[in-house]
């Protein structure tokens, strides 16, 4: 990863607004705000030509400058963050993480190795070929497993596009995931991977990481409500995660029926939501000044 020079000006840029162009999309607004309190050059994007093969060039017209930039917008696969990092670079800007340290902490296969002593047993396709996920059935054996691919999971569909009670039933296993593979159509990505099922108690906790540093530590988004215990150590975490060697990431991670803090997922820093318990305040800090 190298060392992040932090005397550097830190540019932040964030998604314009669809109706409003020359405003911040209003989910990233108040960490735009944030920035600019604290003195961050605030540049929009627009997200909606990003996504598309022939607008990234369009979607970073408003950047102007140069030196470091962190994005803190929506969702973007590793080919699109690519292809929008370089056109970045063409305007002299270069984004904190780069497009290989994106599709690490983005895509499974990529973080699984330096986390899998603490997340459950996964074993994954590349493509959606039958043969390959039949063989990948047998190398995580029977019994109860999860499905999803390289950076997503349909769990709003769990009974017919997730959850797989015997992965030994290859027939049943099959129509799981030939339904997962419809639900996602083209965001599909990479591959199936199945993972090994754990039974998991409480909400999720998503903790940040910067520069290998757990730096703030809060409720997942789709439970905000639920804060972390008061006591929650992630120490034993910290070496895995320091070993990824990545600018900004986030983890999650849920109580194992006996009682494991177990990772549920990692996502790049710069697409995680930022659940209201986080203050954007608190996250724009953490940015500027890295893992001290």
């Amino acid at each position: 990863m190298g060392v992040v020079d932090h005397d550097v000006r830190v540019m932040l840029l964030v998604p314009a607004d669809v109706l409003r162009p020359r405003r911040p999309d209003p989910h990233f607004a108040a960490e735009a705000d944030a920035a600019r309190e604290s003195g961050v050059d605030v540049a929009l994007v627009d997200h909606d030509a990003l996504a598309r093969p022939d607008g990234v060039q369009r979607a970073v017209a408003r950047v102007t400058g140069g030196g470091e930039a962190v994005y803190r917008g929506w969702m973007l696969t590793s080919a699109q963050y690519a292809a929008f990092a370089g056109a970045l670079a063409r305007r002299g800007v270069v984004l904190r993480t780069s497009p290989q340290q994106y599709r690490r902490a983005h895509e499974l296969p990529e973080w699984y190795p330096c986390l899998k002593r603490m997340t459950p047993a996964s074993v994954w396709t590349t493509g959606t070929d039958r043969v390959a996920f039949d063989e990948v059935c047998a190398l995580l054996g029977g019994g109860p497993a999860v499905l999803r691919d390289y950076t997503k999971s349909m769990k709003h569909y769990w009974d017919d596009a997730m959850f797989i009670p015997e992965v030994d039933d290859r027939a049943a296993a099959w129509a799981v995931a030939a339904r997962f593979r419809e639900l996602r159509e083209d965001d599909f990505a990479g591959g199936f991977v199945l993972r090994r099922f754990e039974r998991l108690t409480g909400a999720e906790v998503r903790t940040w990481w910067i520069d290998g540093a757990c730096r703030l530590v809060g409720p997942h988004p789709d439970t905000p409500g639920d804060r972390p215990p008061p006591d929650m150590d992630v120490t034993g975490l910290a070496p895995l995660v320091a070993a990824l060697r990545l600018p900004f990431v986030t983890v999650d991670l849920a109580l194992r029926a006996d009682g494991v803090w177990r990772v549920v997922e990692v996502g790049d820093g710069q697409v995680s939501d930022r659940p209201e318990a986080i203050a954007p305040q608190a996250l724009v800090a953490a940015l500027i000044t890295g893992g001290q």
